[in-house]
């Protein structure tokens, strides 16, 4: 795929160009998901419910799911995608045309990294972890993927007395400012997460994401880093996960808003997830449909044409029967955002002033399947009420 470009993702539209807009564009459900749910991972708390499965039992039931939806997979360097298998994935690819669309770094996994990866205080492990990413990209950039994830998940603490915050968050960025520059033009999607496993991970909201992708922007030498940011294109974007948001309490819309002000939003991950709570990879829609719809409304507001990546935990039923329930659920979402009418949606949201309660109540009719069964919508918004104002 060619370098993409997410520029438009930042357009500010007036009122009624952003009608226009919302009546013309239709987000592209092209969905991904990552071949480390395809077969059963370690817990602690219960033995696998499934059996082990090897890669090429993972990649049939990948091939299974494209008539489906499934359009590309993620992968993980070097346990599920390495030189030693590299033929495997190449051969999946050519038979089936599902892509891979990105290389990530296992930087949480191995016991040497236990006291953080790119952030590491100990030298000679932190630059383990900064070439491990450096060969990520390097193999992304080889299969021709789209940006390669990074997820910080053992790089944090939980004892926070003593450490220096500032030198471990300065040490995680120019971590992934040498790594990029070392294999230039291929974009990292950082994936930020409160915690777990880390009682607390770096870089851990969506606004801190957004902070470090101009940290580590800044320090970027490499000519052909540079010539893309002087073109204004970012290079340390965003994979926000839905679960991961839900757990640091973030509204939805309002957190893809971040990444996608700055044209910074390179992939999205999804599935479900009580308000905090522990890591849980439900099935999309399955809880808080109506941020999932809020969401969706937000990226179509924006011109997102990005993947929609499935990041699920499926441990009580088939995994193609998981991604498929997923995918139906944003395909209906993204059916009903469709169906709205944009034109008195922005208007009310322009002018809260003369439309008060009218979202709520368009809404609620708009997700009931016998609408028609309610009170017309002008009889829900007529008061006898008095409404103060108050002059600035």
């Amino acid at each position: 795929m060619p370098f993409q470009d997410l520029r438009t993702q930042a357009q500010p539209r007036a009122p009624e160009a952003l009608i226009a807009h919302m009546n013309s564009f239709e987000l592209d459900l092209r969905f991904t998901a990552g071949i480390w749910f395809f077969s059963p991972g370690d817990t602690r708390f219960h033995a696998k419910y499934k059996p082990d499965l090897p890669l090429e039992a993972r990649l049939e039931i990948a091939a299974s799911l494209k008539d489906y939806g499934l359009a590309a997979l993620e992968a993980h360097y070097p346990n599920e995608i390495n030189e030693a298998n590299l033929h495997v994935w190449q051969q999946f690819t050519r038979d089936t045309g599902i892509r891979l669309v990105t290389v990530i770094p296992l930087l949480f996994y191995d016991a040497q990294f236990e006291f953080g990866s790119l952030s590491n205080p100990i030298p000679e492990v932190r630059r383990v972890a900064i070439d491990r990413t450096a060969q990520s990209l390097a193999l992304a950039k080889e299969l021709d993927c789209d940006f390669s994830v990074v997820w910080p998940g053992i790089d944090g603490y939980e004892n926070p007395f003593g450490i220096d915050m500032a030198a471990m968050r300065r040490r995680f960025a120019e971590g992934l400012a040498e790594a990029m520059d070392a294999s230039p033009g291929v974009r990292i999607a950082f994936e930020p997460k409160p915690y777990e496993p880390r009682g607390r991970i770096l870089y851990s909201t969506t606004p801190e994401g957004v902070l470090l992708g101009r940290q580590v922007e800044d320090m970027l030498t490499h000519d052909e880093n540079r010539q893309l940011l002087n073109e204004g294109h970012k290079l340390l974007c965003m994979n926000p996960e839905i679960g991961h948001l839900l757990m640091g309490y973030e509204d939805l819309p309002y957190a893809l808003s971040w990444p996608l002000s700055e044209g910074r939003l390179a992939h999205t991950h999804w599935n479900s997830q009580p308000l905090g709570n522990y890591d849980q990879d439900l099935n999309v829609g399955l809880i808080s449909p109506e941020q999932m719809e809020a969401g969706l409304y937000t990226l179509k507001m924006h011109g997102y044409e990005g993947y929609f990546g499935i990041d699920i935990n499926p441990e009580r039923m088939p995994v193609d029967v998981a991604l498929k329930i997923s995918m139906d659920a944003l395909r209906a979402a993204n059916d009903r955002v469709n169906s709205l009418d944009h034109a008195r949606i922005i208007e009310a949201a322009e002018r809260p002033d003369q439309h008060r309660g009218f979202i709520e109540a368009y809404m609620i009719r708009a997700r009931s399947p016998r609408p028609d069964a309610l009170p017309p919508i002008e009889e829900t918004l007529s008061s006898t009420a008095t409404q103060a104002t108050v002059a600035g």
